[in-house]
């Protein structure tokens, strides 16, 4: 039997061993991923985001075991760092939800970012479609926590929520301007430290200049103790019911698929330019010629645009 109907019929190994091509770029994951692509969006995509030392492993272990009591099979995508050596993830959140790994309903995977600015793997959007198809009913995406950048999360998931704890210093720094306006729901955890209620109400203060319909409500969790998980689930799902009523949900979902598109076209057109050796010299030359001032970089980009039209 083949990957394809493997994973249709929810095999892990079929699942496992797809993202691991995806990831390698092997041009049998692309014809795969071209046959199966209408068997995906079914399930609810939920980005989990924040500052480093947020706690978003934590809050993730244990929003996926709140929604497993209720039977839904869960995937669990967790962005790493990038081990510079091997190209795999540095922290590996398997480990940090290792006891997620017993349950047959659960598929955990960490993905390093491989240099990929916003917090997102390049193939974070193709392992979510996979595990879609592989019959999970929500989906987690966890970032590698790299502060403002972080915003490309909002391109992959349905939900998004903001994690934040107080302490950090000038707490608010590291969720303001374009970090601040991606959260759907915001969860302030350790939230039994000092500061905590602060933190909550400049979340608060800074929700009062939005202007949108939906106000993003703010959740104070201890996800360690499993404090306020419940609460933070259920402001999940009133979201979620808030696009489907308002027709956000499909807005939204168009206008990922567009950054999708964008995305794709981007990384096609820099594979053909530096994987051709001819394009790839003109490359060195043009940059070269930039760097002694010969020519300027604006009439270099459009040299290297025509050449790949």
């Amino acid at each position: 039997m083949e990957l394809a109907e493997k994973l249709l019929m929810g095999d892990r190994r079929a699942a496992a061993r797809l993202i691991t091509l995806v990831e390698n770029k092997a041009p049998e994951a692309d014809e795969i991923m071209r046959r199966l692509y209408s068997e995906s969006g079914k399930a609810y995509i939920i980005g989990i985001t924040g500052p480093p030392g947020a706690g978003k492993s934590t809050l993730t272990d244990k929003l996926v075991k709140h929604v497993r009591k209720t039977g839904a099979k869960v995937g669990v995508i967790a962005i790493d760092p990038t081990s510079p050596f091997t190209g795999g993830a540095i922290l590996g959140d398997r480990v940090r939800m290792s006891d997620l790994a017993t349950d047959p309903g659960v598929f955990v995977r960490s993905m390093g970012a491989r240099g990929h600015l916003g917090g997102i793997s390049e193939a974070t959007s193709a392992a979510v479609k996979i595990l879609d198809i592989y019959g999970a009913e929500y989906i987690f995406v966890e970032t590698v926590g790299v502060g403002q950048s972080e915003v490309d999360i909002v391109k992959n998931s349905d939900t998004t929520v903001m994690v934040s704890v107080p302490g950090l210093g000038d707490d608010i720094q590291a969720i303001k301007a374009g970090i601040m306006e991606i959260g759907d729901v915001f969860a302030v955890n350790k939230a039994d430290r000092d500061g905590a209620k602060r933190t909550a109400r400049e979340i608060e203060m800074m929700l009062d200049f939005s202007h949108a319909d939906w106000r993003p409500p703010v959740k104070m969790v201890i996800a360690v103790d499993n404090k306020g998980i419940e609460e933070l689930f259920e402001a999940i799902e009133d979201h979620r019911h808030y696009m489907m009523r308002s027709g956000e949900f499909m807005k939204r979902r168009a206008e990922n698929a567009k950054n999708e598109l964008i995305e794709m076209v981007k990384s096609r057109i820099i594979e053909q330019l530096l994987n051709h050796d001819v394009k790839a010299e003109r490359v060195e030359k043009l940059a070269m010629e930039v760097a002694q001032r010969v020519t300027d970089p604006l009439t270099a980009t459009e040299e290297l645009i025509q050449s790949v039209l």
